[in-house]
């Protein structure tokens, strides 16, 4: 039963995700920021960061491919950035303690790198016709924000809920 504990957890916050930005009022932050919750993404993080690298990154994938099949039409773009950013953050921490302040920063580095990596790609591929200063005023500060308050949040739980749980994946 336990071995499932993990991946229903990230089921809820990817589900809780869709939920927060269909309930959220448009103009919480005013003059109509687009707001991201990275709430599976952070809790990703916490996970490579607390349990282990490989666990991390083979749940970022993993979740990744499913955010790329429900929300976006090009599949690859979450695919490959989930990953990639959790192996860059467990680089991160090799050098780094592991403690909730550090975590906490490096997490928020950590979205913020993939918010400018999904936007680079949407560039690129002319989904978005933002130039980077709007995309930095209209989405990366708000969404920076909001994902920062997650942590402060909800780090704690879920740090504890790692150690109990996310123990046992470092042997397998």
């Amino acid at each position: 039963m336990k071995k499932f504990l993990l991946p229903l957890l990230f089921a809820f916050l990817f589900i809780a995700e869709s939920l927060f930005v269909q309930f959220l009022p448009a103009d919480f932050f005013g003059q109509n920021r687009i707001l991201a919750p990275r709430f599976l993404f952070s809790s990703l993080l916490l996970l490579t960061i607390f349990v282990g690298r490989k666990q991390g990154i083979i749940y970022a994938a993993v979740f990744g491919l499913i955010f790329d099949i429900v929300y976006i039409e090009i599949i690859g773009i979450y695919f490959f950035l989930f990953p990639f950013v959790a192996y860059l953050i467990s680089k991160i921490m090799h050098v780094l303690q592991a403690n909730m302040i550090v975590a906490f920063f490096v997490s928020m580095i950590g979205v913020a790198l993939l918010e400018i990596g999904v936007y680079e790609m949407d560039y690129l591929i002319h989904v978005t016709s933002l130039d980077f200063l709007d995309f930095l005023n209209l989405r990366l500060y708000s969404t920076l924000i909001l994902n920062a308050a997650f942590l402060l949040i909800f780090i704690y739980p879920l740090k504890r809920f790692f150690e109990k749980y996310g123990g046992g994946l470092k042997g397998e």
